[in-house]
């Protein structure tokens, strides 16, 4: 891994805090913009859709922004975006949406992280966290290692997005890890959205309870692999 000189604490937070209120500020426009629609359609919420469609190309490019500042600012959860874009785009519209804001601001992370090294990941997450990702170092079956542990549901993604920028696997590679691994999260989540947005309270609860499930299932899998690969390799 990279051993250039790290951010000072000041410069941490100051980088940190620049992401989040660029995100913050970013959700408070779209708050200011949509909000009141969304308050008087709350029972009617095709008719937000409808609304959603009149802002033609806005309203994507502003959802698109949220989700790559949501990638950048690692801190900031993304599940409740994934439900926001089923809500409002719907699943098929939603799932694409989400997508391909995750793949822009995944790669563009991949890409931070090769230029600065270590000192960015350490802006978001203490270097000692990624001990149990030492694995990940070790070249043999990097590519299908990263691929497994985006798939599975309740990985720390965020984390894994900047540990991977320190690896060896080709930007090839992560490009399509990218484009394809997140795939079975942000369907569930915008599946369980596009039910809220139709009416079908029921059949969210349940995506929603049997998502969180998965999701407990795979954290569960994931400190096993972590712990397993850290005594194989001591």
């Amino acid at each position: 891994m990279s051993q250039r000189r790290s951010f000072t604490e000041k410069q941490k937070r100051w980088i940190a805090g620049t992401g989040i209120f660029l995100f913050l500020l970013l959700s408070v426009l779209i708050c200011i913009f949509a909000g009141k629609p969304l308050i008087q359609f709350v029972q009617e919420p095709e008719r937000f859709r409808a609304w959603v469609d009149e802002q033609g190309i806005l309203a994507p490019i502003a959802f698109l922004g949220m989700l790559v500042l949501q990638i950048v600012v690692a801190v900031i959860p993304g599940e409740p975006l994934e439900i926001a874009a089923g809500y409002a785009f719907g699943a098929v519209e939603g799932t694409l949406l989400c997508l391909f804001g995750a793949f822009l601001g995944r790669v563009a992370v991949f890409l931070l992280v090769r230029k600065l090294g270590a000192r960015a990941v350490d802006v978001f997450f203490p270097l000692d966290k990624l001990n149990e990702l030492k694995f990940l170092q070790n070249k043999r079956r990097l590519t299908l290692w990263v691929f497994f542990l985006f798939f599975l549901p309740g990985t720390p993604k965020d984390v894994l997005c900047y540990v991977v920028g320190l690896t060896d696997l080709p930007l090839r590679s992560w490009l399509i890890i990218s484009a394809i691994a997140p795939l079975p999260s942000i369907v569930t989540s915008t599946i369980g959205g596009d039910a809220l947005g139709m009416g079908d309270y029921g059949f969210a609860l349940l995506v929603f309870a049997v998502t969180i499930a998965i999701s407990g299932l795979g954290l569960l899998a994931y400190h096993l692999i972590c712990r397993t690969k850290e005594r194989s390799e001591s």
